[in-house]
């Protein structure tokens, strides 16, 4: 099906609007936070009990956090959650709706965990910081959410691919992780592979064929490594139960549901959901598209499921 009609006004808005990858790291860095920050109305944001600016230990020194606390009393589960943005963008802020959602919805204490970026930084540098992320929140769940046996990892996008490494580490660690959620993540940098979401969504609505070769050429060298190309790993067995989002107008579509697919052939439980009429990005436009809100919702009622 086409994308939803209820975008048209934001397909209109964003018509003629420079591609990420026309532009430089810089003006990309500021369009992403004009459009995620400085346009977000604050009355839309989810409530949440607190939020705390905090650190945590990334592979190469202090990294900013943030810790979302909910309304739910007692014990709660813990969701470590890594933000998207091409590896090249996006920070605690441009995310603060996705993380103050996930608090909400799921009742759960939200980490949200800042992580180098490319070109500065590039692969392994995000994937070993939210792996270090990872462990320190673990390592420290009793004065989080309070539940060693409810921690969970999530992100979006290029967030997913990060969190879904995290999950790899953490089997490979013996760290308890019992859910990741991954929104429409990369999960394959190998542009050989015939994935038709790939040329059918090439110019994609917020993200194109383009922008995924820009994002790709400043962050990857080698898209074999299966740190950061998920497929590629040889052997999945053991990692969390994973819920899978992607969405139909998305060039990241088939790749997402192939991994989807790879977890569960590993033996690993999957939900897997595809959000018809959807584009990229859909994790975002809660506040201003019913559809997704809906969407994004079902989400959170997913993991809260999956975290008991």
């Amino acid at each position: 099906m086409p994308l939803d009609p209820g975008l048209d006004w934001l397909v209109r808005l964003l018509a003629g609007a420079p591609r990420l990858s026309d532009g430089t790291v810089e003006k990309a860095r500021a369009s992403m936070r004009v459009g995620t920050v400085e346009l977000r109305d604050p009355a839309t944001l989810p409530a949440v009990r607190a939020v705390e600016d905090t650190t945590y230990p990334g592979h190469e020194g202090p990294r900013a956090a943030r810790v979302y606390r909910p309304f739910v009393e007692g014990p709660v589960p813990t969701v470590l959650f890594a933000h998207g943005g091409g590896y090249v963008m996006g920070d605690l802020d441009t995310h603060d709706a996705q993380a103050r959602l996930l608090c909400a919805e799921v009742g759960a204490v939200v980490v949200s965990v800042d992580y180098r970026l490319a070109p500065e930084h590039p692969f392994p540098a995000g994937h070993l910081d939210v792996a270090a992320a990872l462990r320190h929140v673990a390592a420290t769940v009793a004065e989080l959410g309070g539940d060693p046996a409810r921690l969970a990892v999530a992100g979006d996008s290029a967030g997913g691919n990060l969190a879904g490494g995290a999950a790899v580490v953490a089997r490979d660690e013996g760290i308890p992780l019992a859910a990741q959620l991954l929104v429409y993540p990369t999960a394959d940098f190998d542009e050989t592979v015939p994935y038709p979401s790939r040329g059918e969504h090439a110019e994609g609505f917020l993200l194109s064929a383009a922008d995924m070769r820009w994002f790709r050429d400043q962050y990857l060298a080698d898209a074999a490594d299966p740190r950061a190309s998920l497929l590629r790993h040889p052997d999945l067995t053991g990692v969390a139960p994973a819920i899978v989002v992607t969405a139909e107008c998305d060039p990241l579509r088939d790749e997402g549901e192939a991994y989807a697919e790879a977890l569960r052939a590993a033996g690993v439980p999957v939900l897997a959901r595809r959000y018809d009429g959807l584009p990229h990005g859909f994790f975002a436009l809660g506040p201003v598209h019913p559809v997704s809100d809906k969407a994004t919702r079902e989400i959170c009622a997913d993991l809260k499921e999956l975290l008991g």
